[in-house]
């Protein structure tokens, strides 16, 4: 499976279409827009959308808005867990996953407090990875070495 890069840019102004077709010749596609506007002080609370990224592991699907599973982000949780399992340090797991070219959803390397902020996501999805072909797979595969 190749791995995919991805970065967040800031638009200080409006994006150009010269912008995008930069991009776009560097090898880049875009996947996603986010969009931010002035909230009157005067709304309510209850009126006011919370958008929130989906959790780690899952997008949103291209043609829907249904979330589906992020195969590289799972492969990274399925990792993560591995070296957990194996009592391993925050750090060594970070370094493991940067020597296996994974990157956060920032584009950035891998920390110790980046790991340990994916515990809760790691609690939540444990059980469903533990039930998985996968897992069974990888855990022989540990085993043997």
């Amino acid at each position: 499976m190749n791995l995919k890069e991805r970065i967040r840019q800031a638009v200080p102004g409006k994006l150009s279409t010269e912008e995008v077709q930069r991009m776009q010749g560097e090898g880049w596609t875009l996947v996603a827009l986010e969009w931010e506007r002035e909230i009157p002080a005067e709304r309510k609370p209850s009126e006011v959308r919370l958008q929130e990224d989906p959790p780690y592991g899952m997008r949103v699907a291209e043609k829907t808005a249904a979330l589906e599973e992020d195969p590289t982000e799972t492969d990274v949780l399925f990792s993560m867990m591995e070296l957990i399992v194996e009592d391993g340090p925050y750090s060594r797991i970070a370094s493991e996953l940067n020597q296996k070219g994974f990157r956060t959803r920032e584009g950035e390397p891998w920390t110790p407090t980046a790991v340990f902020e994916m515990l809760p996501r790691l609690i939540d999805v444990g059980p469903a990875i533990f039930s998985t072909a996968e897992w069974e797979r990888r855990r022989r595969e540990s085993r043997q070495r």
